[in-house]
């Protein structure tokens, strides 16, 4: 996906089992964040900046919703122990997260594997992708502070 883009219309479904489309956010902005895995240190301090800064960019008119390959049981439990005040996807097929671009290959310690790239999409009242963070460009103890400083 580019900037100028609309968001695939289903989305998946979050950690209640519940189908998200990008419909139930028409007329709001949306954050769409998509990372590697839940509880993992990178992972954590990426969605706790964003839990940190939910009301600075609710002031801004932006809802955040989270997207990684784990269940919707590992996604309930991230949610419980770090307090996230925001859904998360269990796009356990990966469906959505290779539609956004999201899934390719990643190098970690010299082997290649597939995974999920670290990326951030805004997203427009009408569901269009306004900006996109990429994984090199994504700090993830400052990301909503990123995020902040260009909407």
């Amino acid at each position: 996906m580019q900037i100028g883009d609309k968001i695939p219309e289903l989305l998946g479904t979050d950690q209640n089992g519940r189908e998200i489309k990008a419909s139930d956010f028409l007329g709001q902005k949306l954050i769409l964040y998509t990372y590697p895995k839940d509880n993992t240190s990178g992972c954590t301090a990426e969605a706790c900046s964003l839990r940190d800064h939910r009301e600075a960019l609710s002031a801004k008119g932006y809802n955040i919703l989270g997207v990684s390959k784990d269940s919707a049981a590992s996604h309930q439990k991230f949610i419980e122990k770090q307090n996230l005040n925001f859904d998360l996807i269990a796009d356990t097929d990966t469906s959505l997260l290779q539609a956004l671009g999201a899934w390719g290959e990643k190098k970690l310690y010299g082997k290649t594997s597939m995974g999920t790239l670290r990326t951030t999409f805004l997203v427009d009242e009408q569901g269009v992708i306004t900006h996109i963070f990429t994984p090199k460009q994504i700090k993830t103890k400052e990301h909503a502070q990123q995020i902040l400083d260009i909407i």
